[in-house]
């Protein structure tokens, strides 16, 4: 079984007003914590990134 790719595009910014990463829109628990994550948790978040770009403020 292979694992979920990582979100990281190496631009790792944490925006203080939102708490997302404006590379990745993680926030850093979720960075932290990707390798301990299961296959569902990652897609979970991976579910999660598209509805918070807008929210990240550049």
């Amino acid at each position: 079984m292979t694992t979920v790719p990582s979100p990281c595009i190496n631009w790792c910014d944490m925006n203080p007003e939102n708490g997302y990463c404006r590379g990745c829109y993680r926030t850093l628990t979720e960075i932290a914590d990707w390798s301990e994550l299961s296959n569902a948790e990652k897609l979970k978040v991976w579910s999660q990134l598209e509805t918070r770009k807008p929210q990240a403020t550049q």
